[in-house]
């Protein structure tokens, strides 16, 4: 019977120290952003955020007594490139989730890969194939391009600005954002009169933009990130077009009114994640107080404002470490912590995810804003 307590006992005992190294072990958080490359405005806020984040919780002792780590790539904005980071870092370095890409084409890229391994993925991209259809173990942070896009129409039906002119670039987020403009035009009684595309690497779109100057239409779409909205916007400066010129939420940040110039700039409207207006916003709003900590935070840590794409990452970060705190830090355990997320306030809007939306923010996400005078102000 001794013998028998004693082999009792020193089983508890390796598992209590079991319990306890575990509890006390590390979570690790991967991260796959474009830090260099065109879509380095992207990814380079992303990178610093995610690191910011996780500091400022091991400081506070981590999450449920573990420490977190965050393991972090440049992809250089390369979908080859991005599958196999991925793949390292399931494989080599045993992330329980993965945060980013920062781009559409290298989020599509990235989703076999991680369905196949069964590792959540919370993606900083917009495109609206990356959780529609739902995938099982894929996310998203940035509010799918059709509500941005219904955004848009939204307000233009209130100037009565009925027949549209798209410019979109060919990359995988211009497609969809021009689908889906398609779509929504139709739906809503507008006329698309043109329908013009660039490459992600042209500079210079004054063919098209003279086509559309041509056929005088009541609005321009252009649909892309960095640098290309910048360039079109310079060129409908030297034109001399004066037609409403109105941007994607891809741009959302002071890097565009830097790239475009604010003169060039000057008018233009968008819609945009409440960070780059919160100064404007009423004091009773759910997300103002996080808004004003983020960007403050963020300050001070960088010597820099805050961006609406960083704040992608501090959602996903966000929605891993509230699913972890609730459901625990194993891949599954995350997945579906994230996937019954209710209500969270974060940087981009409230997200509430369900089994059949894995994006969960809707049009409260955006306000339409201009550039007046170098900066972003609230249409109102």
């Amino acid at each position: 019977m001794k013998k028998v307590s004693l082999l009792l006992g020193s089983i508890c005992l390796t598992l209590m120290f079991a319990a306890v190294s575990f509890a006390s072990g590390t979570i690790k958080i991967g991260g796959l952003f474009s830090v260099t490359g065109p879509a380095s405005f992207l990814g380079e806020p992303e990178k610093k955020t995610l690191e910011m984040l996780v500091k400022e919780t091991n400081e506070k002792g981590g999450i449920n007594g573990q420490k977190l780590e965050a393991v972090i790539y440049d992809t250089g904005g390369d979908a080859t490139k991005a599958v196999q980071l991925a793949t390292k870092l399931i494989k080599d370095d045993k992330v329980s989730i993965i945060i980013g890409p920062s781009t559409t084409g290298e989020s599509m890229a990235v989703i076999p890969v991680v369905e196949k391994e069964k590792i959540p993925l919370i993606s900083c991209a917009a495109g609206i194939k990356i959780t529609d259809p739902v995938k099982h173990w894929v996310f998203k942070t940035p509010a799918n391009d059709h509500v941005a896009a219904e955004k848009i129409l939204n307000y233009m039906a209130t100037k009565k600005q009925k027949n549209i002119a798209l410019l979109t670039v060919t990359d995988g987020f211009g497609a969809s954002g021009r689908e889906q403009i398609k779509v929504l035009a139709k739906q809503k009684g507008f006329t698309i009169v043109a329908d013009e595309v660039y490459g992600p690497k042209d500079t210079d779109m004054t063919a098209q933009l003279t086509k559309i100057r041509g056929i005088k239409p009541d609005a321009i779409i252009c649909w892309g990130t960095n640098p290309g909205p910048a360039v079109v916007t310079k060129n409908v400066k030297q034109l001399g077009i004066k037609t409403p010129l109105y941007m994607s939420h891809g741009v959302a940040s002071k890097k565009y009114i830097e790239l475009a110039g604010a003169d060039s700039a000057e008018g233009v409207m968008l819609p945009a994640g409440k960070l780059a207006i919160y100064d404007a916003l009423p004091r009773n709003d759910v997300q103002s107080k996080l808004l004003k900590g983020y960007d403050q935070g963020y300050k001070k840590a960088f010597g820099t404002e805050a961006s609406t794409f960083g704040g992608y990452a501090y959602d996903a970060f966000l929605l891993a470490t509230g699913a972890i705190k609730k459901s625990g830090s194993t891949p599954d355990q995350i997945r579906n912590g994230i996937e019954q997320t209710s209500k969270l306030v974060s940087i981009s809007g409230v997200f509430s995810m369900s089994p059949k939306d894995h994006n969960g923010l809707d049009l409260s996400a955006f306000e339409m804003v201009k550039v007046e005078k170098g900066d972003w102000v609230m249409i109102k």
